[in-house]
C-alpha cells in the first residue's frame, strides 16, 4: 500500500487534538504516534498490519500473540497475504524467538487455517476509517499509554486496543479498580456500587466497569458525577454502543473518560467476547471487586481471572437470603476473596491506602470460577455464537464469524449435534 494511503488511514486514529477530557494532553499523545518524516513509513506499516490482525483473530488468540510478539505485525501479516507455508513461517520465529517457537510450531498450522477466511485489508481499511468517524485511537504494544498490567496475560494480551473519549485517560488505569457484579442488580447493589464509585473517585482511584445495566452502569454513573475520569472496556467495537439503553451513558463516558475495545470498529459483541473481554477489566485494574452476583452471573469470569494472574479480589456480602449475593458469598467462602464493604476497604484492598491480606487466591480454584459454565477450549461458545436460528449457515461461514479454522467447526458442530443443541439443515447449520 502507497506510503500516502497509509498516512491518510492512519493519521485520523494518531494524530488529533481536541478531544475531549484533557484535550491538550490526548493531542499531543495521539501526535507522538506517527511522525511525519520520510522514515515513518515502517511505523505506519506495524501499525496497519496490527489492525489487520486484530479484524482477522478473536481476542485471546494466544498463537496470533506469539507471532507478532516473534516477528512484529508487519512481517507476520507480509507472510499471511504471501501464503508463507507453516513450515517457512515456523522457521521465522524459531530465528526471531526459539521460545515462541517451541510453543508456536505445533499450533502454527491450525492458527493459519483460522486466521486466512478473515484475512482482508480491505476489513481493516473499513476499520480505521469507522475509528475515524467516531473520534477513535489504535493503540498498540508499543504505545507509551499501553496498559501495564496487560503484561500479566503474556501472549494472551490484546495486539491492539481501540480507545475513543481522552486516550490520556489510559494512564489513570495505574491507578484503578474494577467494580463489577449482576446486570439484575437489586436496589441494595446498586447503592453500594454507587457509594463505592463515589468514594474511589474522591480518593483519585479510576473506576473500571463493562458499561453493562446493572452494577456496571450504576459505577460508571457515580464515577462521572464524582467527575473523575471512568473507563468502559466493552465487548464490540467502540462505535457499537452496547447495551442500546446505555447509549446516553456510554457517550458520556466517551466524552469525559474513555471507551476501550480490543475488537475493531464494526464488531458485535457475543457471548465468548463478552468473557474474554473480562480478563481485560481484571488486568488493566489493581483490584477487582464483585459487588453483587448470583451464583452463576458471568461477573464471577472477572473474579476468576483477576485471581488466576494473581490480582488482589474482594467481594461485597450481602443478605444471607439475597440469591443476587450468592455469587459474592461463594467467593468469599470458597475463594478466599476478601471482604469489603466500602471505598475504604477496596482502596486498601489494592493497595492505595493501608493495606490488608486479599488472601491467597487458590489458583486452580480461580480458573474454574473464570470457566464456569464454559468449554475450556471456548469452541461451543463460539460456534454456537456464530449460529442463529433463523436460517442456516455453512461451516466455512461459520469458521469466518468466528474465527475458528473450519476443521474445528466441523468437529465442534458434530458434538453440538449429538447433544441436541444444532442441527443441519438443507442451507447449513442452525442454533436448536
Amino acid at each position: 500500500m502507497p506510503h500516502s494511503e497509509l498516512a491518510r488511514l492512519l493519521r485520523p486514529v494518531a494524530a488529533r487534538s481536541g478531544a475531549a477530557g484533557s484535550g491538550a494532553d490526548q493531542g499531543d499523545v495521539r501526535a507522538a504516534d506517527v511522525g511525519s518524516g520520510p522514515d515513518d513509513r515502517e511505523v505506519l506499516e506495524d501499525r496497519f498490519a496490527t489492525a489487520v490482525f486484530s479484524t482477522l483473530t478473536e481476542p485471546g488468540d494466544t498463537d496470533a500473540g506469539a507471532l507478532v510478539g516473534a516477528l512484529g505485525a508487519a512481517r507476520a501479516l507480509v507472510g499471511l497475504v504471501e501464503r508463507w507455508p507453516p513450515e517457512r513461517l515456523a522457521a521465522e520465529v524459531a530465528e526471531a524467538d526459539p521460545g515462541a517457537a517451541a510453543v508456536l510450531a505445533p499450533r502454527i498450522a491450525d492458527a493459519i487455517d483460522r486466521w486466512t477466511p478473515r484475512l482482508s485489508l480491505a476489513g481493516a481499511t473499513r476499520s480505521l476509517e469507522s475509528a475515524a468517524r467516531v473520534g477513535a485511537v489504535l493503540l498498540t504494544r508499543s504505545h507509551e499509554l499501553w496498559p501495564a498490567g496487560f503484561g500479566a496475560l503474556g501472549d494472551g494480551a490484546p495486539l491492539a486496543l481501540w480507545v475513543r473519549g481522552d486516550a490520556g485517560a489510559m494512564r489513570t488505569l495505574g491507578r484503578s479498580l474494577a467494580l463489577v457484579g449482576a446486570r439484575a442488580a437489586t436496589g441494595y447493589g446498586e447503592h453500594v456500587a454507587m457509594e463505592a464509585a463515589a468514594g474511589l473517585s474522591d480518593r483519585g482511584i479510576t473506576v473500571v466497569s463493562g458499561g453493562a445495566y446493572g452494577i456496571d452502569g450504576a459505577a460508571h454513573r457515580a464515577a462521572l458525577a464524582s467527575d473523575h475520569p471512568t473507563v468502559a472496556f466493552l465487548a464490540g467495537g467502540v462505535d457499537r454502543l452496547y447495551p442500546a439503553g446505555h447509549t446516553d451513558l456510554l457517550t458520556r463516558i466517551a466524552q469525559r473518560g474513555l471507551l476501550v475495545a480490543e475488537l475493531p470498529c464494526g464488531s458485535s459483541p457475543t457471548k465468548w467476547r463478552f468473557l474474554l473481554r473480562n480478563r481485560l477489566i481484571a488486568a488493566a485494574s489493581a483490584a477487582t471487586v464483585v459487588v453483587e452476583a448470583g451464583r452463576r452471573s458471568g461477573s464471577l469470569n472477572t473474579a476468576g481471572h483477576a485471581a488466576a494472574i494473581g490480582r488482589p479480589l474482594g467481594a461485597v456480602p450481602g443478605p444471607v437470603t439475597s440469591p443476587a449475593s450468592a455469587g459474592c458469598h461463594r467467593l468469599l467462602r470458597e475463594f478466599d476473596a476478601a471482604c469489603v464493604t466500602d471505598a475504604a476497604e477496596m482502596a486498601e484492598l489494592a493497595g492505595f491506602d493501608d493495606p490488608v491480606s486479599p488472601g491467597s487466591s487458590r489458583g486452580e480454584a480461580a480458573r474454574r470460577v473464570a470457566l464456569d459454565g464454559v468449554a475450556v477450549d471456548g469452541h461451543p461458545v463460539r460456534v454456537l455464537d456464530a449460529l442463529v436460528r433463523t436460517r442456516g449457515r455453512p461451516a466455512h461461514v461459520v469458521a469466518s464469524s468466528s474465527g475458528l479454522s473450519v476443521r474445528d467447526v466441523t468437529a465442534t458442530l458434530a458434538e453440538l449435534e449429538l447433544e441436541g443443541r444444532v442441527a443441519e439443515h438443507a442451507d447449513g447449520w442452525v442454533k436448536v
